[in-house]
């Protein structure tokens, strides 16, 4: 039986191709002027790197090969996620004036299982890791409570693998929908999760490993976050004290968005509050 930890890159990235396609939808109302405009620009930007680095033909003709691989192992989704998205996230998110907003990363699936708090995330019996309360409330930028707040929240297990993504994992394993109470507060009981390389050994590995960097992901939840009448807020929240919090490779980290969860004590994990709120919607 395959098991999580045998999970390759080329399946992972073969699910997140498959599941970009199955829910995104590609508008084309962009006008021709703004193609040229965005196209122009990237095209111009590469080729001044030629020029400016002096790119022999050998680097060129790598670099062709490993565009033909990221398509071919399925990690478009995966290194646009992770070198691109950051800064799309910036422009969307920077008139915002309630919570931060940060990457959605590769690995969200949408309809989990939904239930009411307080809640527990669908898990195996036997789920390794630290448990971990994770509660708070949803409120607009005015501090008033937003009664029926719709909490989405989907991570890794402690071994830094995703269900849907790696096998042997239940289907909606740490993955749920959850409703907040009449004052907007929720409760969702989970367990903490690991932090995480990005899969290293297709395109992207071979980007990374050529480079020099690492590939590691700081310990994160993932969260949407939405209200009637406001907007959606997509965030992802990191832990104090983890290594990568200052060098995350997807460069999604921002200081408002750092938890420091508390002892429960009794051997019952660590419990955090974070409050979310939200703006209206335009």
């Amino acid at each position: 039986m395959t098991t999580e930890s045998q999970a390759t890159a080329a399946a992972s990235g073969a699910g997140a191709t498959a599941r970009f396609r199955e829910d995104k939808h590609v508008s084309a109302a962009t006008s021709q002027e703004r193609v040229s405009a965005l196209a122009g620009r990237i095209i111009k930007a590469i080729n001044d790197t030629v020029i400016d680095e002096k790119v022999t033909y050998d680097e060129y003709n790598a670099l062709k090969s490993w565009l033909i691989r990221v398509g071919e192992d399925g990690e478009w989704p995966l290194f646009l996620d992770v070198w691109v998205e950051h800064s799309v996230e910036e422009v969307a998110n920077a008139n915002r004036h309630g919570s931060k907003g940060t990457i959605e990363g590769p690995y969200y699936i949408p309809n989990a299982p939904s239930q009411n708090t307080p809640a527990t995330l669908p898990m195996r019996d036997d789920e390794p890791g630290t448990p971990l309360l994770f509660q708070g409330q949803v409120k607009n930028v005015a501090g008033e409570p937003l009664p029926g707040a719709l909490i989405e929240l989907w991570h890794a297990d402690d071994l830094g693998f995703y269900s849907q993504f790696a096998p042997g994992l239940p289907e909606w394993n740490l993955r749920g929908s959850v409703n907040a109470d009449d004052e907007g507060k929720f409760q969702v009981n989970t367990i903490q999760p690991a932090p995480y390389q990005i899969p290293t050994d297709g395109a992207c590995g071979a980007l990374i490993a050529a480079s020099g960097w690492h590939a590691w992901r700081p310990a994160h939840l993932h969260l949407k976050v939405s209200a009637p009448g406001h907007q959606l807020i997509t965030t992802q929240l990191y832990f104090q004290g983890d290594e990568h919090v200052a060098d995350d490779i997807a460069s999604a980290v921002k200081p408002e968005l750092v938890l420091a969860p508390t002892d429960r004590g009794a051997g019952n994990g660590r419990e955090v509050t974070y409050d979310f709120i939200l703006d209206p919607e335009d």
